[in-house]
């Protein structure tokens, strides 16, 4: 509808220049440009490299989004950007951006939470988020358990990762097997020939009564595993390792978050992070909600990982909600907890 908002999104917490345009629930431009080859010989993100590069990206991409939209920049009503958490220098990019494009627009300008926005991005696939909702936020740098009352303003934190999160064991994990970066869709398709349960690894903090999650254990499994073999001079089926160390980070992820549905009552679950994307996750999300009663929702792979959308998302949901725009000294803050929605 006309009268919605229409807003444009900044997404550089990370190796993404992302740029989302969306009115009200409606998506109209998600353009992205990574750098991740840039960072694949490294086996991981350069924050240097990622800012660089997003430096790079931003006019072009800003403008690309425009035109896929088939706006212009005096059609946008707000602009919303990333503010944290993620690497300082990255963030710093996008948040200086939208300063400039809302201060030479006059556009009120929001400062969002990059987790709150991976949970509001599902509206432009699924619409409204009911409320409340269980969100189960998996990713590079992030594996946590959010009850969700109101994305725009109430979003409470119940679960996170003590060490490792799910993505980062997924690239420690993707080294050692010798397969690419990022590890994630790697791993992925090499389990799909293997047999999950081929290796029993350690699910950490499986049955804790928390809500929290631990995967370096399992990393450190995992890598002692392949070394013994490779020492005894046998080969390592990477497959088979492949798939039983997805069954296990899959199967704690997907424990927890039914325990909170359960616990607390909500029958909605949304999925969302990167690791989403990761088909074993979804499917075994899929059969254990059936079977609990529990209403899924998973954006589909392209909304999962970071983009512009999923903060143009959130941005649009604020401005509906008639919330207060940011200041334009809006800092970046790499540590910003989630219950912080926009600042």
């Amino acid at each position: 509808m006309r009268d919605e908002p229409l807003v444009l999104g900044i997404e550089t917490s990370c190796d993404e220049t992302g740029v989302g345009i969306v009115r009200g629930t409606t998506l109209l431009a998600d353009a992205i440009a990574s750098s991740v080859d840039q960072h694949a010989r490294f086996g991981g993100v350069v924050p240097e490299v990622a800012s660089r590069a997003h430096l790079e990206a931003m006019t072009p991409t800003v403008s690309r989004a425009l035109a896929e939209a088939g706006v212009a920049f005096e059609d946008i009503d707000a602009i919303a950007v990333t503010a944290g958490p993620g690497l300082a220098g990255a963030l710093l990019v996008g948040v200086a951006a939208a300063k400039a494009y809302a201060l030479a627009l006059g556009k009120p300008l929001y400062g969002v939470n990059h987790l709150a926005a991976h949970v509001a991005v599902d509206q432009l696939e699924h619409g409204p988020l009911p409320k409340p909702s269980v969100a189960l936020l998996v990713s590079g740098g992030h594996s946590s358990l959010l009850l969700v009352p109101d994305v725009a303003s109430d979003v409470r934190s119940l679960g996170s990762t003590v060490d490792d999160a799910a993505g980062e064991a997924f690239d420690k994990v993707a080294r050692v097997l010798g397969l690419g970066f990022p590890g994630g869709p790697h791993i992925d398709r090499a389990a799909r020939s293997g047999a999950a349960d081929a290796v029993t690894f350690p699910r950490g903090k499986y049955d804790d009564g928390t809500y929290d999650f631990s995967f370096s254990g399992l990393k450190t499994a995992v890598a002692r595993w392949v070394e013994a073999r490779e020492r005894a001079g046998e080969p390592v089926p990477v497959a088979d390792v492949a798939a039983s160390f997805q069954e296990a980070v899959v199967d704690v992820l997907t424990k927890k978050a039914l325990a909170v549905c359960r616990d607390n009552g909500v029958s909605d679950l949304l999925i969302g992070g990167g690791v989403a994307a990761n088909s074993r996750l979804r499917a075994m999300a899929r059969e254990r909600c059936d079977a609990a009663g529990v209403r899924l929702r998973v954006p589909r792979p392209g909304l999962c990982t970071d983009n512009g959308a999923m903060v143009a998302a959130l941005g649009a949901e604020l401005v509906a909600a008639g919330a207060t725009p940011s200041a334009l000294d809006l800092p970046a803050d790499s540590s910003m907890p989630i219950t912080v929605v926009t600042v």
